[in-house]
């Protein structure tokens, strides 16, 4: 039947046309993946996790075939990826890439807005699922421009925020490449160090952080000049100002307001001043060792209060709701195809109360 050929093609992690299809493709994708990077292991959990999200992702696009929605295939700008023929050249196109698409994104030198809603919006579906520790993420692409953008939930938050802008920059210049695999072990490899390039510039601009830090009565010299001309044929006056000793000294507390600004670590933002110019040698490491005592506690603290778990919808959620709920409205699916594709998504129980809401303010509508 219908139902028995869906169930199985969930199963088998395909869909049912393949499954009909004259010509069977017995070609795994995850396999093929996991098999051409030795070191990592694909075992039967992760590839169920990685299974089950791919399902999930080709039912919104199955709903957003039966709704008639422009084809949400990836929307996302691809740029050429010049060869790479060193690390500073890797760092230099990351840093290119970036600027270049949050002008494309007109951002300006504000923070970027929350990246997995924004790669929804181009059509690259997300998702915070369970990975090996040392995975921060996997950009999988099977067809044509099928994309999705898994990222280690077991990571922390800001280190989410990177880890998106990281797997970003894959599908915006390494397309071609298809699916990769973002490992601690590979982070000398130069297109993961363009990648890493790339969510430093992309999240942390350089005129804005500059401008923040300015704004914060730091970042400039301890001595400053100016020249001051009248349009006179004698020559300008020559005025000099000097900062009081040690004003001009970056700490750790400004990193951390920063840091906050920009949706990043305080590490992350501590780096990004020297990368810009803001700290020498000598402060960064005074900053990190000082980071690194903070962050131990803050891990201990963590163990002993473990974070609750959130009750809002991810990006991928709340556009899977969204479009399900169009779908019943249109009476393109039946009341119980709606609780079922609510089930899918993990809906937790006051998510699916308010859908099953939403659905009856619906009926209630049709009915007057």
């Amino acid at each position: 039947s219908s139902l028995e050929l869906a169930r199985l093609a969930q199963l088998y992690g395909r869909e049912a046309t393949e499954l009909l299809a004259p010509a069977f493709s017995e070609a795994d994708p995850l396999r093929a993946l996991f098999r051409a990077q030795p070191s990592l292991e694909l075992n039967d959990e992760l590839r169920q996790i990685l299974l089950a999200w791919r399902h999930r992702a080709r039912a919104l696009t199955d709903l957003e075939a039966k709704l008639e929605l422009p084809r949400r295939l990836c929307t996302a700008g691809q740029y050429p990826g010049n060869a790479l023929s060193s690390r500073w050249d890797a760092i230099q196109q990351g840093e290119r890439l970036a600027e270049e698409e949050r002008a494309r994104l007109g951002l300006g030198r504000a923070p970027a807005p929350e990246l997995p809603m924004l790669l929804e919006s181009q059509g690259v579906r997300t998702a915070l699922v369970p990975l090996p520790d040392d995975i921060s993420g996997l950009t999988l692409q099977e067809r044509a421009q099928d994309l999705m953008i898994l990222v280690n939930a077991g990571h922390a938050t800001t280190r989410h925020r990177f880890s998106f802008a990281h797997e970003y920059a894959h599908v915006l210049i390494d397309r071609e490449r298809g699916s990769i695999v973002s490992r601690a072990g590979d982070r000398d490899e130069l297109i993961e160090m363009r990648a890493n390039s790339f969510a430093a510039g992309f999240l942390m601009p350089p005129d804005g952080v500059i401008e923040f830090v300015r704004e914060l009565g730091k970042g400039r010299g301890s001595r400053d000049s100016a020249m001051v001309f009248d349009e006179s044929l004698g020559s300008p006056l020559r005025v000099e100002g000097r900062a009081a000793p040690g004003s001009q000294d970056l700490q750790t507390y400004d990193a951390e307001l920063a840091a906050r600004y920009f949706g990043v670590s305080r590490i992350a933002m501590i780096y990004r001043f020297k990368t810009l110019g803001l700290i020498k040698q000598p402060h960064l490491e005074a900053l990190r060792a000082a980071e690194e005592l903070r962050w131990q506690v803050e891990i201990e603290q963590e163990k002993q209060q473990p974070r609750a778990s959130s009750s809002d919808l991810t990006a991928f959620q709340q556009r899977f709701r969204t479009t399900a709920l169009e779908a019943y409205r249109r009476e393109i699916i039946s009341r119980g195809k709606l609780v079922e594709l609510g089930h899918l998504i993990e809906l937790r129980e006051v998510a699916m109360a308010a859908l099953l809401a939403d659905a009856a303010s619906m009926d209630q509508e049709a009915d007057s």
